[in-house]
């Protein structure tokens, strides 16, 4: 293969992956800016909650063997209707971005892509730019995003942790009980992992059934806070979709026949705070009794989101039939 034909199917490659990505998980766009007014059980009470100011959203990472890329968009109300459109038509244009390892620049560019008949759009490395091509992550190593947008500056810093593979990976049958009644073939993945002897390692998990997309799992980040330095046995969860309908007899669950991929990440304690505020607010929200969660972005001047570094490693089961 020639070197530029080498290039281009790279390239091709980066990009089917962003694009499956964009399939998979929740834009960030849809976290929640505004609290909901509560109603008594007496009578009904009305609030005028206003229109909060928009606010800049980025969800950005840089991952293993793999280019920077960052979907930049804006926030959506509250009350506002959430689909696929809306979420099409939040993205945001013509930024400035640049991702730096403190030795090495790139500027990054805006690129369109579709889902159906819905553009999305990101910034990765210029792909007509042989050198910009050659820039992706490194284990060991920080990386500071800037972006200047409509005037304001708004940057972060994250690192790709070298990272700690797990031991090994195992199906069984779920529990007597608890076997879904339309889903007989449902399993349970198990994984062993051994903690390094070193408090403050941190990671998180994404699955892949098949030829689907890598999905996280409502709760997909984990620390070494309580496991320190030891080895432990743990349940994987099977990664959803958060725009498809929850199904509580399919959830989680992996199936006879399966080719199971584990994406397993090691990340920083910026990485680790936004997943773990925003997961917490999933399983919160609704909940009259639940304190208000405080979603910590990593990035500043008031943005939204994370610009996130994957130290990422896979593990392959295939689960017999």
């Amino acid at each position: 293969m020639r070197y530029k034909d080498k290039r281009i199917w790279r390239y091709k490659c980066f990009l089917s992956l962003v694009i499956n990505k964009m399939k998979s998980i929740l834009n960030l766009s849809c976290i929640v800016l505004l609290m909901a007014g509560l109603s008594s059980c007496e009578k009904d009470v009305a609030f005028d909650l206003g229109t909060a100011a928009e606010k800049v959203v980025v969800d950005g990472s840089i991952e293993t063997g793999l280019p920077p890329y960052v979907l930049l968009s804006k926030s959506i109300g509250f009350f506002s209707a959430i689909d696929y459109s809306t979420l099409g038509g939040s993205f945001l244009h013509d930024a400035a971005i640049t991702v730096s390892d403190g030795t090495r620049s790139v500027v990054l560019r805006e690129y369109e892509a579709r889902l159906g008949n819905i553009p999305v759009y990101f910034y990765s490395v210029d792909s007509a730019d042989a050198s910009a091509l050659t820039f992706r992550g490194v284990e060991g190593r920080s990386y500071t995003l800037r972006i200047e947008y409509a005037g304001k500056v708004y940057e972060s810093v994250t690192s790709i942790p070298v990272p700690k593979a797990l031991d090994s990976l195992w199906a069984v049958a779920p529990p007597p009980g608890e076997m879904p009644e339309d889903h007989p073939n449902s399993m349970q993945v198990f994984a062993r992992y051994t903690d390094p002897d070193t408090f403050g390692n941190r990671a998180r998990y994404f699955t892949r059934r098949n030829d689907q997309a890598f999905l996280s799992p409502y709760y997909s980040v984990n620390d070494d806070a309580i496991i320190n330095g030891t080895t432990i046995d743990f349940q994987l969860i099977a990664g959803s979709n958060r725009m498809d309908t929850f199904n509580r007899q399919t959830f989680g669950y992996f199936y006879k026949g399966d080719t199971v991929v584990i994406k397993w990440c090691s990340i920083d304690k910026g990485v680790f705070d936004f997943w773990r505020t925003l997961e917490f607010s999933y399983g919160s929200t609704g909940n009259p009794f639940a304190s208000p969660v405080s979603v910590t972005s990593n990035i500043s001047n008031g943005a939204l989101g994370v610009w996130a570094g994957y130290g990422a490693t896979f593990d392959t089961l295939i689960i017999p039939q």
